[in-house]
């Protein structure tokens, strides 16, 4: 079952599709995580400096296949583009309010 994301996960969705590494930063808690494959990068600064090696510095694109809830979590599995990893992913993020205050990718 496909379902929507919040606002705050369609927010991150787009500015990492649109390369804008401000608006994605944004999308985030002061104390947000980004946990790419079991590596924490937390606050603003760990993500950018994670992003812009592995990213949106790596040109993402994020094709949307599929939307489910697992508990609190919205997951979104995506098949991932660009001058990085390319291929299927899965995305968790937890809201906290408007903001995502963790985004996990793993496969």
């Amino acid at each position: 079952m496909t379902e929507q994301v919040s606002a705050a996960v369609q927010r991150l969705l787009d500015a990492a599709n649109d390369g804008d590494i401000d608006a994605f930063l944004a999308g985030f808690t002061t104390g947000g995580v980004v946990d790419d494959w079991g590596r924490d990068f937390r606050g603003a600064d760990r993500i950018r400096a994670w992003s812009d090696a592995e990213f949106i510095g790596k040109q993402v694109a994020l094709d949307v296949g599929a939307v489910q809830r697992r508990g609190g979590e919205t997951v979104v599995t995506a098949q991932v583009g660009g001058n990085g990893f390319n291929g299927p992913s899965h995305f968790a993020f937890l809201v906290d309010g408007d903001l995502v205050s963790r985004m996990t990718i793993r496969a």
